[in-house]
């Protein structure tokens, strides 16, 4: 059998190439999450990878552009939540608590951190229309959600969905705030808890 290697190579420099992009956001991210985006210079992120500035502009682009990566990669692992409940046969009230136990280890994580803790300012007009587009995708996807438990009957109908889904994930986003790794309890502890307290408060058990 004739090998292409030619193709092997080509794929394996992609799969390097694709490596080093993530090793590059995940510095980035962690110090963005740290300091905050005007406090980070790409300098630190270059010498916390021990690489040199022009590398990351080659991988990423500029600072605003890494930001931007970062944070449409958190809201993708967001819309990836919704779409895995969504995927499975469960109902309303199940449903709500799986979307919401998978939302908050998301947020928990550095690209979902990046999406609560980064203020719109630090975008131009642009990135933030086009962020919040992602975000709304994440939102109608809960809603219909919330709808769905409220017809079986799950949820008070007398809840506006919209303003549920805000409250609901506007408490799981806090945790972004004051969640350290090294804490008393686990991501998953954490979020386990969160999750069990909202659904007491909607009555659902």
């Amino acid at each position: 059998m004739d090998i292409d290697f030619q193709l092997i190579s080509a794929e394996q420099k992609q799969l390097e190439r694709q490596a080093k992009r993530e090793a590059l956001m995940h510095a980035a991210v962690k110090m963005f999450n740290q300091k905050g985006f005007h406090a980070t210079s790409l300098d630190e992120v270059a010498h916390s990878l021990k690489i040199s500035k022009p590398t990351i502009y080659h991988y990423l682009g500029n600072k605003e552009q890494i930001l931007m990566t970062c944070l449409e990669a958190g809201v993708a692992h967001l819309l990836q939540a919704a779409k895995q409940v969504e995927q499975q046969h469960y109902d309303g009230a199940t449903r709500i608590r799986q979307f919401l136990y998978l939302y908050g280890l998301r947020i928990l994580d550095d690209f979902g951190r990046c999406v609560i803790l980064t203020p719109d300012e630090v975008l131009s007009t642009q990135a933030q229309s086009q962020l919040h587009a992602q975000k709304r995708q994440v939102h109608q996807a809960f809603v219909n959600m919330l709808q769905q438990a409220m017809q079986e009957g799950a949820i008070s109908q007398q809840h506006h969905p919209k303003l549920l889904a805000v409250t609901l994930t506007g408490a799981m986003n806090s945790a972004a705030n004051w969640y350290r790794v090294d804490g008393e309890l686990s991501a998953e502890e954490v979020v386990n808890q969160m999750v069990e307290i909202l659904m007491q408060g909607l009555n659902i058990r």
